[in-house]
């Protein structure tokens, strides 16, 4: 049997929502610090794309993407805006961070419940 990384993988993607979390909090903190600069961690996705998963053709009716099938990434911009003191940090910017971050926590915790229980089912 093959190992199952579906596990593995929400461990690494609650680990990255930690730290996204994390950031996001010291933004808010700092909001009104002169001269801070508003902080964000690199994307799941980029981190992801240097691990050695792959997707895998077991049979020959198996299809595989394109090598040039992916989407072009959105790039991030500076901010929302510069104020001032020189502080970059938007509270409603960083609030719909947060919101994201939660909205990818429960999905990613949904799939694992999901999963397991699927597990738990195919053992009885």
């Amino acid at each position: 049997m093959d190992a199952i990384h579906l596990f593995s993988l929400a461990s690494r993607k609650s680990q990255w929502l930690s730290v996204r979390q994390a950031t996001i909090a010291e933004n808010v903190a700092n909001a009104h610090t002169p001269g801070f600069r508003a902080r964000d961690i690199e994307g799941f996705d980029d981190a992801l794309d240097r691990t050695r998963l792959r997707l895998a053709a077991t049979a020959p009716g198996h299809i595989m993407p394109a090598s040039d099938a992916r989407v072009d990434k959105v790039r991030r911009q500076e901010g929302w805006g510069v104020v001032h003191s020189g502080n970059t940090v938007s509270v409603e910017e960083e609030l719909i961070k947060a919101g994201s971050v939660s909205r990818e926590h429960a999905l990613t915790t949904g799939v694992v419940k999901s999963f397991h229980r699927m597990i738990l089912q195919s053992l009885r």
